[in-house]
């Protein structure tokens, strides 16, 4: 039986309404599915490689724009 996702804790839904995994979530999961997840824990170690700088430029931008926003508050 898979284990029931709890709203919140093991994902979210985003602006567009799409389900985003949380880094929890794929924490238990204990691998990179290679899909390019937002919240990936391991560094994209199995997306292509083509796509994984791209990927690691978007993280690292929301995580500047994220540590902005908590410094302005």
């Amino acid at each position: 039986m898979k284990k029931q996702l709890i709203e919140g804790l093991d994902f979210y839904y985003n602006e567009d309404g799409f389900i985003v995994l949380t880094e929890k979530y794929h924490r238990e999961k204990g691998v990179c599915c290679g899909n390019g997840c937002r919240h990936c824990p391991f560094d994209y170690i199995n997306v292509p490689e083509e796509r994984q700088a791209l990927l690691r430029e978007q993280k690292a931008d929301r995580d500047a724009q994220s540590k902005n926003n908590h410094e302005g508050q």
